[in-house]
């Protein structure tokens, strides 16, 4: 890689990358066209200065505003962005290939409540106004398996406390993995926090996905494979730290 060009003085700039590569199979002409022509009407710019509301960004109406971080192949976030056509949806995935299906099914479904970010959600999360989301999405993050890898782990201690600030109390926070030791490791950053309670009352609350929650083809492959998933709630507090 060559010089960061000074960037290495950013308080942030030494954060752990939490996603593998960045890019797959080269593009068609027509993805091409949308990445440069759909993705800037679309696209949300964290590197500006900080809105104090999120209005401008939604058509007028918009009765919340979710993020989906790592939306993979996009199924997920399209689905809710079309079931919920009154919620505008922010969808976070560093994945080019990932970015491109979700232009595909924005430009073939007419949806105007989706917008898109195709780089790490952190600096998003610190632009973003504070008590601005209504529910998040973690589906099927990275695993990073090995344990040398742990530490590249998104869901941590250091995401929540940026969740918290975003999220409105009552607010929903979304998990889904097929790695028993990554909720496990979910579930003791929880621990360490008072800004969030895990929702479950018994063992069908995190084996068996909600209605409103639907599969994705990461889903798909872990029972092809013979993996449980785990689907995790938790709410945002009003006791925490606002």
């Amino acid at each position: 890689m060559g010089s960061d060009g000074g960037k290495a003085s950013h308080p942030h700039s030494a954060e752990i990358r939490s996603f593998g590569r960045r890019r797959g199979r080269k593009l068609s002409a027509r993805q091409e066209m949308l990445l440069s022509e759909l993705l800037p009407k679309v696209a949300v710019d964290p590197s500006g200065p900080a809105p104090r509301d999120l209005d401008g960004l939604f058509a007028p109406g918009t009765s919340a505003v979710w993020l989906e971080i790592g939306f993979g192949g996009a199924e997920h976030l399209i689905w809710q962005a079309r079931t919920h056509p009154d919620v505008g949806l922010i969808g976070c995935e560093p994945f080019e290939d990932g970015v491109v299906k979700a232009l595909t099914a924005i430009e073939a479904g007419g949806l105007g409540n989706v917008r898109l970010l195709g780089e790490d959600v952190r600096p998003l999360l610190r632009w973003l106004p504070a008590r601005s989301l209504s529910k998040v999405f973690i589906l099927f993050p990275d695993p990073w398996p090995k344990k040398r890898h742990q530490k590249r782990r998104l869901f941590s201690p250091d995401l929540l406390r940026l969740l918290a600030r975003v999220m409105v109390p009552g607010a929903e926070l979304r998990l889904a993995t097929d790695i028993g030791d990554y909720a496990r490791t979910a579930l003791l950053a929880l621990q360490g926090t008072a800004d969030f309670r895990w929702t479950a009352e018994g063992p069908a609350d995190w084996r068996v996905r909600p209605a409103d929650w639907p599969g994705t083809r990461y889903e798909a492959k872990a029972g092809r494979e013979g993996r449980c998933c785990y689907f995790l709630r938790f709410l945002r507090t009003s006791s925490g730290n606002e």
